[in-house]
């Protein structure tokens, strides 16, 4: 590694070259980039150290396979604060830039989020790739190059505003663009096949043809000399600059089919509300697997000389349903590039391919029009069918008569691509991500599957990259947690668990008290610096950040604080501790009921901080533009977490276990991972409320009435009432009517109203127990203990053992 000097050298070379400044005169921005330049040039060279160390122990190791982790989004947050942290270099960039009076924050406060993700699924993405390389596997990450992010979130009058992402110019600097290791991807065309005595032959002419060019975002992980890739694609127009048509005046057609092509990874997920977004989805969705797989098979022959060994030495894994297009593409590339059989490419997809399965809902599980899918990607297409005629035939051997059963597990029916049945059929390996959600998947979901072929479904419960959560994120606890054990939990995350026994340690409850009290008053920095917001750090802090959607529940909350508001307004003298409760969500751009949630939150805000009666008692505030860097800020500073989704709809969720590394307590339902933090922490340790998962089903199936709990309680009736008299001068009749009436199939189809009692009866315990503040901090050491068993370390090796069959190329 490069010496103090020899980093400060060489910014001083790359600001006076590139930026034709100095570093007596460069601003923090020109600091940042300067610093960021020279971390990623020893990030690159121990990259091609670690290739060749790869090169010596992994060709004739059987044990040792590439993982190839395949995701439409990776939300990874800033990228220096991270490397510095994993290399060790954080002390001497502070010295250095020190010299011009600043600091490593503000070098930090320089870089945008990386616009390549949007929520959980990026976010444990992002989490799994640091852990990969921690832990010494050989791994690289493919998805798009977005130019934009999903978008920036402007709240105005309450109501979200979308505006471009634009992250690569303070983003660009992580990126290492490889334009001559570009693959060509092909879209729509004149398709034909015949049949000659030589078998099926097939021509495809004037197809639409798109450049993937190859952009490189290195992953350093902790004390270890491995450093894998996040290999990103980005669309150019293959055929060039269209000279004469451009000579004959044709600008627009010239300048439309540049666009065209560069469109494909302009912005993450366009909306599908339209069908043109849809089309998008579907060739972006095509153009980061054809690239993928094509660079994936290449890599294999290249070193290989064969692909015998394909499914021995290569692990696909597609996270959720958007690279499930990976099964019929190797299948092309297999028989197509490389001349093998049906049989022979369908043995080394099926055992290369591995699916992790992300939600139960409808909606998340992607069913293309058929005729879409055979207009743009009609090679795939024809393979598709073939994949569903063979497995259709296999079907009908096995449950002879059962047409239903048959029809069900097709990927080809009603017109449409079955994109989670494709995924499951194309995977030797199947899982869910948390105890609650496998059972589901196995059970219900996949549940004729799972009785066809049982032994490809298991479980791997989701993690998060513990040191950027707790080291980084909240370095007062990481060294309070160093002085009761030690620093080897930085690395063997099960220690961590050792923390518990300092439970009844007055000395370490009271500096655990102190620490929280200074996250949020940092916190309440960030918030009065970016929106205007004054929050009191001697306020209980409540906290719900995830992404707006009604199953998680979101209006429960709100409805509840209308209630305490209701409560403090009828009895203004009554003494309470201040609640302060923090929202951070984005609703998709088309999701308007999800919107109007967010204006509800906002508007509710408003009218309470205008109103004397409840002064210094109760606050809320929506935090604006969600993403990592507030994440950071905010979940250190939560006292209580928010996980209160309907049983049986949550897959895990991560939040709760960010949330809970660094010492909040969990209010929230058995649903997702709560059930494995409940097991983790103790009754004692954790608050839960609401019905189970069969409860849910029963009561849903008896015929949930919630306009009954209405008319019966005076409580919910009183704070429904008040949606529709609004707040701040809104009303929320349209809310109101979701409740009791149903906007959509049923009335409050996510039984906010069903649980809302117990949800009060949960909360009052809450505040006995916040106000014993040693068994609170006692809670809060449990609670940190108890989240070694979610570290990403762990869901990694579980995957290597339970689904990919490999080992690290470097071990500890």
């Amino acid at each position: 590694m490069l010496d103090k000097q020899a980093i400060k050298e060489q910014m001083e070379i790359y600001l006076e070259h590139t930026l034709h400044t100095d570093f007596d005169h460069a601003t923090a921005a020109e600091m940042y980039k300067a610093v960021a330049t020279v971390v990623n040039a020893e990030l690159i060279n121990r990259r091609v150290r670690f290739n060749r160390l790869k090169s010596r122990l992994e060709k004739n190791n059987p044990e040792v396979k590439k993982v190839c982790y395949i995701c439409m989004e990776f939300l990874m947050g800033q990228s220096l604060k991270n490397n510095l942290y994993n290399l060790g270099m954080t002390e001497m960039i502070s010295d250095i830039v020190s010299e011009r009076w600043m600091t490593t924050q503000d070098l930090f406060n320089e870089e945008p989020d990386a616009g390549l993700g949007n929520g959980g699924l990026g976010r444990l993405a992002a989490c799994f790739m640091d852990a990969l390389t921690t832990l010494g596997y050989d791994a690289t990450g493919y998805s798009l190059l977005y130019e934009y992010g999903l978008f920036k979130q402007k709240i105005i009058d309450g109501w979200q505003a979308e505006l471009p992402d634009n992250w690569l110019p303070g983003g660009r600097v992580w990126l290492d663009a490889h334009p001559d290791d570009s693959f060509l991807v092909s879209f729509y065309g004149d398709y034909k096949e015949e049949w000659t005595w030589e078998g099926m032959k097939y021509s495809l002419k004037n197809q639409q043809v798109v450049e993937a060019v190859p952009y490189e975002m290195y992953i350093s992980g902790a004390d270890t000399p491995a450093v894998n890739v996040l290999r990103l694609w980005k669309a150019r127009d293959y055929e060039g600059f269209d000279m004469a048509a451009f000579n004959s005046g044709d600008f627009t057609m010239v300048a439309q089919r540049n666009n065209r092509a560069e469109t494909i990874t302009r912005v993450l997920y366009p909306a599908d509300n339209i069908e043109e977004g849809k089309e998008l989805r579907l060739k972006q969705q095509y153009f980061m697997v054809s690239a993928s797989c094509q660079n994936i098979v290449r890599n294999q022959f290249r070193l290989y000389g064969t692909l015998d060994n394909f499914h021995e030495k290569t692990v696909i894994h597609i996270n959720d349903t958007h690279p499930a297009l990976v099964v019929p593409e190797l299948m092309r590339i297999f028989m197509d590039d490389y001349g093998c059989s049906w049989d022979y490419a369908w043995e080394r997809v099926r055992n290369s391919v591995s699916y992790t399965n992300h939600t139960i809902l409808a909606e998340a599980l992607e069913k293309w029009n058929e005729g879409l899918v055979r207009s743009m990607l009609p090679r795939v297409y024809s393979i598709l069918r073939e994949i569903d005629k063979r497995f259709k035939a296999e079907l009908n051997m096995a449950y002879p008569g059962d047409r239903d059963k048959v029809s069900h597990l097709l990927v080809l029916g009603d017109g449409q691509v079955r994109m989670a049945n494709l995924s499951v059929l194309g995977s030797h390996k199947v899982n869910g991500v948390s105890a609650l959600h496998s059972d589901i998947i196995r059970d219900d979901l996949f549940r004729d599957y799972s009785a066809y072929t049982p032994e490809k479904f298991t479980n791997v419960t989701n993690g998060i990259a513990y040191r950027r959560w707790l080291c980084q994120s909240n370095p007062e606890l990481s060294g309070l947690i160093t002085e009761c054990i030690g620093p080897s939990f930085k690395l063997h995350a099960e220690r961590l668990a050792d923390f518990a026994d300092f439970k009844a340690d007055p000395t370490v409850l009271d500096a655990l008290n102190n620490i929280k009290r200074t996250n949020k008053a940092r916190l309440s920095d960030m918030a009065l610096r970016t929106q205007g917001a004054r929050l009191d750090p001697d306020s209980v802090f409540i906290v719900q950040a995830k992404r707006l959607h009604e199953y998680k529940r979101q209006l429960l909350n709100v409805l509840r604080i209308i209630q305490r508001y209701q409560m403090l307004k009828d009895n203004p003298n009554m003494d309470i501790r201040p609640e302060t409760y923090l929202f951070a969500a984005k609703a998709a751009p088309s999701y308007i009921h999800a919107k109007e949630i967010i204006r509800l939150i906002c508007k509710l805000a408003e009218e309470i901080d205008r109103d004397p009666a409840v002064a210094g008692k109760l606050k809320v505030v929506f935090l604006e533009n969600y993403g990592v860097t507030i994440a950071e800020h905010l979940l250190p500073s939560a006292e209580v977490s928010e996980q209160i989704s309907l049983a049986g709809k949550e897959a895990s969720g991560t939040g709760n276990m960010k949330m809970m590394i660094n010492g909040a307590i969990t209010v929230g339902t058995l649903d997702g991972a709560n059930i494995e933090i409940k097991e983790a922490v103790g009754d004692d340790n954790i608050f839960i409320f609401g019905q189970t998962t069969e409860q849910v089903r029963n009561n849903l199936a008896a015929g949930y009435n919630a306009r009954h709990l209405y008319e019966t309680d005076d409580i919910i009736r009183s704070v429904v009432d008040r949606l529709g008299h609004g707040f701040a001068g809104m009303s929320f009749e349209s809310i109101k009517d979701y409740l009791l009436r149903g906007t959509y199939s049923i009335a409050d189809p996510y039984m906010c109203l069903m649980d809302f009692r117990d949800y009060m009866r949960a909360h009052d315990e809450i505040t006995a127990a916040y106000e014993d503040r040693r068994r609170w901090n006692a809670m809060s050491v449990v609670n940190v203990a108890g989240a070694a068993r979610f570290a990403a370390d762990r869901s990694i090796k579980d995957y290597a053992e339970y689904v990919w069959n490999t080992k690290p190329v470097i071990r500890r």
